[in-house]
């Protein structure tokens, strides 16, 4: 019992920050030393932040189911609009008239900010957009905003697509992932600061087996069977 509570608290409280957050948390630390040699204030506001940091970059593993038509959430958050029948984002529709469902994912500042690849394959297009910075949760925010997109072909020949999307309050999208690179679902690839979304595009066809209102778990929650041909599923607040 007791090794099992300190197991729960390293994972949960005690969890490396990932390297995008160290210039914060090393900037926030040393202006609450030097803050304290002449303010109590300042210092506290600076050791404040450096927490803060330290919470928000903080990337935990995660175990991802290992079948390769699986494909996980790249993200934590809310499940926050399920959108059939829509195109890519124009920057990656190009002449693709393909229709797609689109599953957003809500991330708030308390949730952690790591993304991570969707699904196994080879990412064979990449698109930064430079936009504006609306509220991410508005369904205007999927064309509007800054945001980089990936397309990524499983083995079998099936294409997704993988949005990073700033919001109000993000204002920095980072995403480390390069065109032709082979990619394993779960796979860290990215993060956004601070506050954001991320849209996953299925191809038509395949249902999404997550429901509006439902928490995700980046790198576990399964958003859909590439394979599969269950229906989609309906939730309810119990």
């Amino acid at each position: 019992m007791h090794e099992s509570l300190i197991e729960t608290i390293k994972k949960t409280v005690f969890v490396p920050p990932h390297p995008a957050g160290i210039p914060f948390i090393a900037g926030g630390a040393l202006a609450a030393v030097i803050f304290y040699t002449f303010s109590s204030f300042l210092g506290t506001l600076a050791l404040v932040f450096t927490l803060f940091c330290l919470f928000f970059f903080r990337d935990p593993e995660r175990v991802t189911a290992q079948k390769s038509s699986l494909l996980i959430a790249p993200a934590d958050g809310v499940i926050s609009a399920i959108v059939n029948d829509v195109s890519l984002p124009s920057e990656m529709a190009g002449g693709d008239d393909t229709r797609y469902t689109r599953i957003s994912t809500f991330l708030s500042v308390f949730d952690v900010h790591i993304q991570r690849v969707p699904l196994s394959g080879k990412i064979i297009r990449k698109v930064y957009m430079p936009g504006k910075f609306l509220n991410a949760d508005l369904d205007k925010a999927s064309e509007d905003n800054e945001r980089c997109s990936l397309i990524i072909e499983a083995p079998g020949g099936q294409k997704i697509c993988v949005v990073q999307i700033a919001g109000l309050v993000a204002r920095r999208i980072v995403n480390d992932a390069r065109e032709e690179q082979d990619v394993t679902a779960g796979a860290r690839y990215g993060i956004i600061r601070f506050g954001s979304r991320v849209d996953v595009y299925l191809p038509e066809g395949i249902s999404p087996l997550v429901c509006v209102g439902q928490r995700a778990i980046g790198g576990e929650t399964v958003f859909a069977d590439m394979d599969g041909s269950e229906a989609p599923r309906i939730g309810a607040v119990v």
